[in-house]
């Protein structure tokens, strides 16, 4: 992942001690660079204090950020006593600067509440906020309404705030690519081109057939494509009726899918994995969709776009791969369990376990396994994950979602392909909602509890409908 750099605003008010601004400005420059991020500041000797106070100060400020808008990703506010809201907002409307913002109040000390030690942020920050929500700006909260820049709390605030930007600034300017057209039986993956430009996300399409027609043009003793047939060979457990042609075939298409996804600058796409690539190319793309989703490029089954919008926004939220999976069966008479399956193109470190690289057993069956090859085994180990649906509601004309938290567990099922045991909390009530608002049968699974990255997003930032299961 890239380095992320915040816009840093200290606030400060002429009644109260500029000191205790500068000494918690330090502080707060030193634990940004400790967690690894940049800082975007207005240099100390452009204003009275070293800190945003007066609307000529909020001015400088602004034009600073103005210079520097291509390397911020968040704006954060820092009260070290009570601020000025009206500067504080003034430099953040004329930064115009679209991105996620934080407040944060200093707290105060029992023992140090004198005039001259007093800080009284606990009350700015209240006027600040005010004064966002009159301007219709809107920002994100620490955990606790004033907390020191030294608890492991507020550290915690600012990777939460850090994978907000992430989801945020990246959906705000996505290219998806579709490769393929959706399989004709599956008319719960369509979806709107239109609203999901509407929201910055731009659908980048291709024909199965052009993708094809560059793998079958690569020479099989070509760099690039031994490279990749090395890479497929340290992937996972090869099973050991596989051919050297059937590995060959999966680097060339490894191979030419690299190549498109560059060409287009596309950070996420769907493809048609089925039956047309098996019967007109000899192999399952679900090899080289895990190894691009295992790389950072989510890629989704069955050319389901919203499918891979969610493996974006919670591969963004946890830094780390995603899946997607059916909601596919019941786990008995268990009422809170479920199993979520896939043929599959689970990324292997999604897994947290060793994977098998084999056939796609019920298509295999059908078809002959040896057009089928390419398919990732494996059942994923226990541990927390977070859930996510993107849809575009064409009838209402937005962008809808349902997100949650979850635990995999241990339970054993004997099923072909990846699995997973989910537990999911009043599991009924989630399906009940899936069901009436017609949801799709496809959900993203991330290996991390990032629902609250999720709904703060899409709720204050994207705008969009968001149900969050509990």
């Amino acid at each position: 992942m890239e380095k992320q750099s915040f816009a840093i605003i200290v606030g400060t008010r002429g009644f109260f001690n500029s000191a205790l601004a500068r000494g918690v400005k330090e502080k707060f420059l030193l634990k940004l660079h400790a967690l690894g991020f940049g800082a975007i500041i207005l240099p100390a000797e452009r204003t009275k204090t070293g800190a945003v106070e007066t609307e000529e100060d909020a001015l400088a400020c602004a034009a600073f950020f103005k210079e520097h808008a291509q390397e911020i990703d968040g704006i954060i506010v820092t009260l070290p006593n009570f601020g000025d809201e009206v500067s504080v907002t003034r430099a953040i409307r004329e930064s115009n600067l679209n991105v996620p913002i934080l407040i944060h109040a200093q707290p105060d000390e029992l023992d140090k509440l004198g005039v001259d030690e007093r800080r009284d942020s606990f009350c700015g920050k209240i006027s600040v906020c005010n004064n966002l929500r009159q301007s219709g700006i809107p920002f994100t909260l620490t955990s606790e309404h004033s907390m020191s820049v030294d608890e492991p709390a507020f550290e915690s605030d600012l990777q939460q705030f850090a994978a907000i930007c992430r989801v945020v600034n990246r959906l705000r300017n996505v290219r998806v690519g579709a490769i393929g057209a959706r399989p004709a039986a599956f008319q719960t993956v369509r979806y709107s081109e239109k609203i999901l430009q509407a929201s910055g996300i731009t659908v980048v399409t291709t024909d199965l057939s052009e993708i094809l027609a560059a793998a079958n043009k690569y020479d099989d003793n070509a760099g690039i494509v031994k490279k990749n047939l090395e890479e497929i060979r340290a992937y996972g457990e090869i099973v050991a009726s596989a051919t050297s042609i059937m590995l060959v075939k999966q680097a060339k298409l490894l191979t030419a899918l690299d190549e498109w996804l560059d060409a287009k600058d596309v950070q996420a796409a769907a493809f048609l994995c089925w039956q047309s690539i098996q019967l007109n190319y000899g192999c399952a793309s679900c090899l080289a969709m895990s190894i691009k989703t295992n790389a950072g490029v989510p890629i989704a089954c069955e050319v389901d776009i919203c499918g891979a919008l969610s493996m974006l926004a919670l591969q963004l939220a946890a830094q780390k791969p995603a899946a997607l999976v059916d909601w596919n069966n019941n786990y008995g008479k268990e009422g809170s369990k479920c199993i979520a399956q896939h043929c599959s193109a689970y990324a292997k470190d999604f897994m947290n376990a060793p994977v098998e690289i084999g056939y796609l057993s019920v298509m295999g069956k059908n078809i002959g396994n040896e057009i089928c090859f390419g398919a990732i085994h494996g059942k994923a180990s226990a541990g927390p994950i977070s859930y996510l649906r993107l849809t575009t509601d064409d009838l209402k004309g937005k962008i809808r979602a349902y997100v949650g938290n979850a635990q995999f567990t241990d339970d054993q099922f004997p099923m072909a392909g990846g699995i997973a045991v989910c537990e999911i909390p009043n599991m009924q009530k989630l399906f009940r909602y899936i069901c009436q608002e017609g949801f799709e049968h496809h959900s993203a699974l991330v290996r991390s509890h990032v629902a609250d990255v999720i709904e703060e997003s899409f709720g204050r930032y994207l705008g969009w409908d968001l149900y969050v299961h509990s």
